[in-house]
């Protein structure tokens, strides 16, 4: 079933016309639960991986052999969904709560040093021809591939993200591998995502406000504070959140997993986001997202998942992948040359 985004409260560009310069598109992926394979573009899905190519490691110092079994995190969500499906009010019976807390504990794999190579785990791969707002990356490459270490114990603060990204050309793969290599535990089940397939739409969308000229950026700001006085007499002109339609919220960035576009920089304000490597201005290359909307972004529920609103929390959340603290992930990339590191930032 493909998604379609609701037209938008109202039309922005009619109030603010020079919106119409600073326009964009992105691709909203919609991942929905599935089956996906090699061949099509997912989240949490098997990779098109070279059987010949060494699956990617983390190599940093940290400890790596006490967290969760992989299986057991999708066993646990399966048995969780199955049990509030069938009655959400009650929950889990005595013997799926039992069941549920023996999944849930860690493990400890005294083998594993902290040094060891830790495979990663796939988050997603990206098609071009299914997704037509992905960046370019090297030439000829036409998939994306995006892995991360199961662990937050990188970086500065040692509470970090390490991800791996891998351009490649499809059809030069030939024998694909087809059993990779997996942690024995995970640090973060945040990292393990459930096979999703992707329902890739092309949206209209804008630049976070304050990336906006500045005097754009006041007047904006200030309509919206007239827009909220105005609702406290009249209820008629608001969206389906029961306020007035917002630009953040509602006219300018969609929430959920997407690829290109424009960041948003909600919880830090804007920083520079320039190429170590040759100081050029990076791109958004993907979004990945705690959830697909929440209770500031209604308004982007798709079509065909209104339906579902009492299913609000669940249909939200399909990948269970989490960011930081229910945020989300904008990885950067330089335009000049994809090969050079690419940067982050968690909303």
């Amino acid at each position: 079933m493909s998604r379609t985004t609701p037209p938008r409260p109202l039309d922005i560009e009619a109030l603010f016309p020079e919106l119409a310069a600073h326009r964009g598109t992105t691709t909203r992926l919609h991942p929905r639960p599935g089956a996906p394979d090699v061949t099509v573009s997912s989240v949490g899905g098997p990779l098109l991986w070279p059987a010949d190519e060494p699956w990617p490691v983390c190599g940093e110092t940290h400890g790596r052999g006490r967290g969760r079994r992989p299986a057991d995190i999708h066993r646990y969500r399966e048995v969780l969904a199955e049990a509030l499906a069938r009655d959400p009010d009650s929950g889990p019976t005595e013997d799926e709560r039992r069941l549920l807390d023996e999944l849930g504990r860690d493990h400890v794999v005294d083998r594993i040093g902290d040094t060891d190579p830790l495979p990663m785990v796939a988050l997603a791969q990206l098609y071009r021809h299914e997704v037509p707002d992905l960046p370019a990356g090297p030439e000829g490459c036409d998939l994306l591939q995006v892995l991360c270490c199961p662990f937050d114990r990188h970086g500065p603060t040692g509470h970090g993200m390490a991800l791996e990204l891998r351009w490649r050309r499809s059809a030069e793969v030939r024998e694909i591998l087809t059993a990779p290599p997996q942690p024995e535990v995970v640090g973060y089940e945040g990292y393990v995502a459930e096979p999703c397939v992707l329902h890739p739409e092309r949206v209209t969308t804008y630049p976070f406000a304050g990336v906006l000229p500045e005097e754009l950026c006041a007047r904006l700001d200030a309509w919206e504070e007239e827009a909220e006085a105005a609702a406290e007499d009249d209820t008629d002109d608001t969206d389906d959140t029961g306020g007035p339609p917002a630009y953040q919220y509602d006219l300018s960035i969609p929430p959920g997993w997407r690829a290109g576009g424009f960041a948003s920089w909600h919880a830090t304000d804007p920083y520079p986001m320039d190429c170590t490597a040759c100081a050029t201005p990076m791109v958004l290359l993907i979004t990945i997202d705690s959830s697909e909307w929440d209770g500031g972004s209604r308004s982007w529920i798709p079509v065909e998942d209104r339906p579902r609103q009492g299913s609000h929390l669940e249909s939200a959340t399909p990948t269970k992948v989490t960011v930081g603290r229910w945020g989300e992930l904008n990885i950067f990339v330089c335009p000049a040359e994809p090969t050079h590191p690419h940067r982050w930032s968690i909303q």
